[in-house]
């Protein structure tokens, strides 16, 4: 009985020990099912945090896509017409026409005159799932302008050894480069429709050069459209035939001009002997400060000099006596000055100012302009900007300084811009920093043969990349379109 005791006391303790290893098991599958369950949690956790951080990059990167497809609407407005309507919130539609996010669109234009200068569109897109997750971009459209030019002509041209050109040159008909460019120089000579002109005497080719791609025919020197008898210029990019500039579409309007200095907040004079008797012109002399005095032209020294359209005659453009006619501020909103006559210009220019002189009153007269002095600009910030138009020449006149600067746009509509040949008159430097539109041909060296008769001996020029898309007002586009001129995301 007792051995049976001891049995049934050690059953009890292996029943019991069996349950409390049992126990201990359940307790850990308990413990690490826990733990188990809280990893799975944490990982379906960070795969959902994962899938949600992915659909909002998604998102994020599809809010710039929505954001440029709401400048690019905007272009499409602007370059139709059709602006009215185009601001405000707009519906981004996917493939299926259903909406998958909004753009919101607002502009603002740099006007001066009444004329749209640029346009900053500023457009700010999201998605529909996530509409807090915004992209903005602001976007500059301009249009190019002729001031992207160094030179626009519409005749045939000789760019001597010593001219260095910086920025592309087109001429309508043929050039003979033998300078140094930097830049395209295109021809528009279509001669046979083989992008080849006349080669005359006047541009050096008698004889023909015939071992630099010219060759004659029927007692002609017939050259290719662009050609040179130099090492200078980089004849990679030489580009013939192109299609021309229409001169029409370039040319600017005058009688636009001159209403906006009578009406519309700018400054007009009429004819200077209605307002100084026996005067000849206005003398312009531009201050640093913005303003500009007006002086009117009272006696002129004859000079004998020569072009090939007028032949040798006396030219009357260095000034003998003046008079201070009144000292006026360049109108900020509307800086035009138009003059009914001949004009000299010369000083240091401050804003964008466009300047005209022609006589609308009498179509049997076509006033010119004279450049007596240097003009510069007060700064190169791209604030300040000056062109010149004239009905027919824009010509450097004879007492002009040895180291002559010249910042501007010029525009010769019916004429040329050009020095006539002074015999024995010579001066070291001529350095443009702008573009020169010219209907005539360009010239401000002589030469006969190969010896300097007169002009400048060193002629240097450089398109003004801060005129190319925030000109003066009323300079001519070469192009109908905007474009892009910068792009940037901001915060």
């Amino acid at each position: 009985m007792i051995v049976n005791c001891k049995r049934s006391i050690m059953d009890v303790l292996i029943s019991k020990k069996d349950r409390q290893e049992k126990g201990f098991i359940v307790f850990y599958v308990l413990i690490f099912g826990a733990v188990f369950l809280v990893l799975i949690g944490a990982l379906f956790g960070l795969i959902l945090m994962q899938l949600r951080h992915s659909a909002q990059k998604v998102s994020w990167n599809q809010s710039l896509n929505i954001a440029e497809a709401g400048v690019e609407y905007y272009r499409w407005c602007l370059n139709h017409g059709v602006e009215a309507g185009c601001s405000g919130t707009k519906d981004y539609l996917d493939n299926n026409g259903n909406s998958i996010g909004k753009f919101t669109i607002d502009s603002d234009s740099a006007e001066m005159c009444g004329q749209v200068i640029q346009r900053t569109i500023t457009s700010v897109g999201w998605t529909n799932n996530y509409p807090s997750s915004k992209r903005t971009i602001r976007v500059l459209y301009a249009k190019d302008s002729i001031a992207k030019y160094s030179y626009i002509l519409n005749s045939n041209v000789w760019i001597g050894d010593d001219h260095i050109i910086n920025g592309p040159y087109h001429s309508n008909g043929g050039i003979r480069m033998d300078g140094s460019n930097q830049s395209l120089i295109s021809s528009a000579a279509v001669r046979n429709n083989a992008g080849e002109w006349i080669c005359t005497s006047s541009f050096g080719c008698n004889p023909c050069p015939t071992g630099d791609g010219c060759y004659t025919s029927g007692g002609n020197c017939i050259c290719p459209g662009v050609f040179t008898t130099t090492d200078n210029p980089t004849v990679s990019l030489f580009k013939y035939p192109t299609p021309p500039f229409d001169f029409n579409a370039i040319t600017i309007d005058l009688a636009m001009i001159k209403d906006k200095a009578q009406n519309g907040g700018g400054l007009y004079f009429p004819k200077s002997v209605d307002l100084v008797p026996g005067s000849k012109g206005y003398h312009l002399k531009f201050l640093s400060n913005g303003r500009v005095e007006v002086w009117a032209v009272r006696a002129l020294q004859q000079t004998n000099g020569y072009s090939e359209e007028e032949g040798w005659q006396q030219d009357r453009f260095t000034i003998n006596n003046e008079s201070l006619y009144g000292t006026y501020s360049i109108p900020a909103d509307c800086s035009v000055i138009y003059l009914e006559d001949n004009l000299w210009v010369e000083g240091t220019v401050k804003g964008k100012v466009v300047v005209a002189s022609a006589d609308l009153i009498n179509i049997n007269v076509d006033t010119s302009i004279v450049l007596p002095s240097n003009i510069t600009y007060s700064t190169y910030s791209g604030s300040d900007g000056l062109a010149l138009i004239a009905e027919k020449n824009v010509l450097i006149g004879p007492q002009s300084p040895n180291n002559m600067e010249l910042h501007t746009i010029i525009v010769a509509q019916k004429g040329r811009f050009g020095r006539n040949h002074y015999p024995n008159n010579f001066r070291d430097s001529l350095t443009i920093y702008g573009s020169i539109i010219s209907n005539g041909r360009v010239g401000t060296q002589w030469t006969s043969g190969s010896q300097i008769v007169s002009g400048y001996t060193n002629r240097y020029t450089y398109y003004d990349r801060n005129q190319v898309y925030n000109p003066p007002p009323f300079i001519a586009s070469t192009s109908s379109d905007f474009k892009i001129v910068r792009w940037q995301e901001i915060d």
